[in-house]
């Protein structure tokens, strides 16, 4: 046993500190970014926030209305071949741009992915996910997808270390998923005692991949457009947001009404509520890692993103940074004990 003493953080532990700018105005910073992937090669240019790839949030519909400005969904997991079939029939050309298939390591979900891509060889991103990213089936597995598929970019996660960054990117990925239990309905971390502040996952993850010319994704914890910005600041390519983008007319989840007021379910892909509609309930050998919650409903996911974008625009003036790229080289964190004041939240 031993115990690393240096400070681990989180998004609620900094701030940016501000810098003077040459920028008049929130519209003259330029939010998409280009990349060259390290082993597909291929090239992207594009808004690089993601929605997650929760049955939730990862819905053909959001899938639309990111694609119409520029941002990534990573598609969940559990649509068949026909409706992929039935999306892709009357998609825009360019959807296939801003979306991955998600898969499984099973050899069902290798079935299924070849399946997909043999109906549509268009589709360019595979996200393969899973929990725990450090297991030697899922290095073979990334390992595997790459020689199958040579031309197609591979996100794959979860991790929270460089080294583990390092391993898979060198086994075929081309952007790897940070992020062991920040996110909102996520309970691993209580559950098992494992994880790392998001922050400091973010910066050694970042040095590691970028190293090597690859890229991460910044994958749960952010609340508030401050922590996206916080996140790019940090030195992630992308970040992924699953809870910002829950409970929009485009989600998935039920929607509930009570007392003239209107919720939609959100919940964890390894929560109770996602085992008992996937894999017909939670196996004797496991425990739920999720949560099930009612986010009030707040309208269409374009105004979400309006939000989203516009604080980001303004972090950048903030700090003088004219195009997103720019932020991490313009960023100087301050450590903090209060983030607002809330007087009024109580």
């Amino acid at each position: 046993m031993r115990i690393e003493h240096d400070v681990k953080l989180g998004f609620k532990d900094v701030m940016f500190r501000p810098k003077r700018s040459t920028l008049k105005s929130r519209s003259e910073v330029t939010l998409e970014r280009d990349f060259t992937f390290l082993n597909s090669k291929a090239e992207w240019q594009g808004v690089p926030i993601m929605a997650a790839n929760m049955d939730t949030t990862g819905t053909f519909e959001i899938a639309k209305v990111l694609a119409d400005h520029k941002l990534f969904t990573a598609i969940h997991k559990h649509y068949t071949p026909e409706q992929w079939h039935a999306f892709l029939s009357n998609a825009p050309t360019n959807i296939t741009d801003f979306i991955a298939i998600s898969t499984g390591t099973g050899q069902d979900d290798a079935n299924k992915l070849k399946t997909v891509f043999n109906q549509h060889p268009e589709l360019k991103f595979i996200c393969i996910d899973v929990a725990n990213g450090y297991s030697e089936h899922f290095v073979e597995f990334v390992n595997k997808t790459r020689n199958l598929y040579p031309n197609k970019t591979i996100i794959a996660g979860n991790v929270v270390t460089g080294e583990m960054v390092e391993q898979l990117l060198l086994s075929g990925a081309d952007i790897v998923k940070v992020g062991i239990g920040p996110g909102s309905v996520c309970t691993t971390r209580v559950k098992t005692g494992v994880g790392y502040p998001q922050l400091s996952a973010i910066i050694e993850c970042a040095d590691a991949a970028h190293g090597l010319g690859g890229q991460i994704i910044s994958d749960g914890g952010c609340t508030t457009p401050g922590d996206v910005s916080k996140a790019f600041g940090a030195g992630a390519d992308f970040v992924m947001l699953g809870g910002m983008f829950a409970g929009h007319t485009e989600s998935g989840g039920e929607l509930i009404e009570r007392n003239g007021e209107r919720y939609k379910q959100f919940y964890g892909m390894s929560s109770a509520t996602a085992m008992d509609k996937y894999v017909g309930g939670v196996a004797e050998y496991r425990a739920s890692e999720g949560k099930t919650v009612e986010v009030p409903y707040k309208g269409d996911v374009k105004d979400t993103l309006q939000d989203i974008l516009g604080g980001i625009r303004s972090t950048c003036t903030y700090v003088g940074a004219a195009r997103l790229k720019e932020l991490t080289k313009r960023t100087t964190f301050i450590r903090v004990a209060e983030q607002e004041n809330q007087v009024y939240n109580r």
